[in-house]
């Protein structure tokens, strides 16, 4: 029996179960799609509030609905700036100090910690990532008081230090560092470095830092964001309104004075303002997660 084809008529591979496998793989794709888009949606469900709410006076808060925008945006920000002459700006200083400066030492010492614990063996190496595994576990709202009780026996209770250096070691960060560690550089690579006569130094520096770039990117964003958004220490720490920073200064506007209704409106616009650099800074910095591990030290 012999069989013949159409001529300039294209079968497609596989047939009707191929067809059925395709289907079948778009299907399971546009669940996590779903699940995506519902997580985007809860997410930004308040944030849209905060805008909204930003845009509406004193007496539109309350008199009409949640997501109808106002017309008072601009008075808003004018009196947010202008409130006990500019404070506000004040408290954005030093919510960018304690957290940039915050960040970036917990980011040095949790990276040079982390490259230590992932590379190097010394006895008590297990016992240490232990204890911080076990930190992890601790909420920071146990240690708020006995922090307190330290810097107030060595007389930086109410300075910035006291707000900045407990956020430098943190166990979390670390415990990150040691992992993005040990799986992004091969140990290989560093034995080779040490054979051609390279310091431990020079290859930290020129081969295990550019390696670790996206992991520094990421600890760096979770601290700055954890400090920004820290109000229980710093209230607890800070005594002068002048040292405060935007999450603490903003609960002040709750009860301006004695005989003043809560300024609810600058609340909700100062939160509005806040949000802002930290979408930039996300923005910015997004670009430096990188998927290839090795492209660092290529470039070395």
């Amino acid at each position: 029996m012999v069989t013949t084809t159409t001529p300039g008529v294209a079968t497609a591979p596989g047939g009707p179960a191929a067809h059925a496998r395709a289907r079948s793989r778009r299907a399971g794709g546009a669940v996590p799609t779903v699940v995506l888009v519902l997580g985007a949606i809860y997410t930004l469900f308040p944030v849209s509030w905060v805008v909204v709410a930003a845009s509406k006076s004193r007496a539109e808060l309350f008199s009409t609905s949640a997501f109808t925008p106002g017309s008072g945006l601009l008075s808003n920000l004018s009196d947010l700036f202008a409130y006990r002459d500019g404070v506000f700006w004040l408290w954005m200083l030093n919510t960018a100090l304690y957290a940039g400066g915050g960040a970036l030492l917990s980011t040095a010492v949790s990276t040079i910690s982390g490259y230590a614990l992932a590379t190097y063996r010394f006895p008590g190496r297990d016992l240490i990532f232990n204890l911080l595994i076990g930190g992890i576990l601790v909420p920071s709202v146990v240690l708020a008081i006995p922090q307190y009780l330290l810097f107030s026996a060595i007389g930086l209770a109410g300075t910035y230090w006291s707000v900045l250096l407990p956020s430098v070691l943190h166990p979390y960060s670390i415990y990150l560092a040691r992992i993005y560690a040990k799986a992004a550089i091969p140990g290989s690579l560093l034995e080779a470095g040490r054979l051609d006569g390279a310091s431990e130094w020079h290859l930290f520096r020129r081969v295990a830092l550019p390696m670790m770039t996206p992991g520094m990117v990421t600890i760096f964003l979770f601290q700055f964001v954890a400090i920004w958004n820290n109000f229980l220490l710093p209230f607890i720490m800070l005594g002068d309104d002048h040292t405060f920073p935007l999450t603490v200064g903003l609960y002040t506007l709750l009860a301006a004075g004695a005989n003043q209704p809560s300024l609810y409106n600058l609340i909700i616009t100062g939160t509005m303002v806040s949000l802002i650099p930290l979408i930039a800074l996300f923005l910015t910095m997004q670009r430096y997660w990188r998927t290839d591990l090795s492209s660092g030290a290529v470039k070395s």
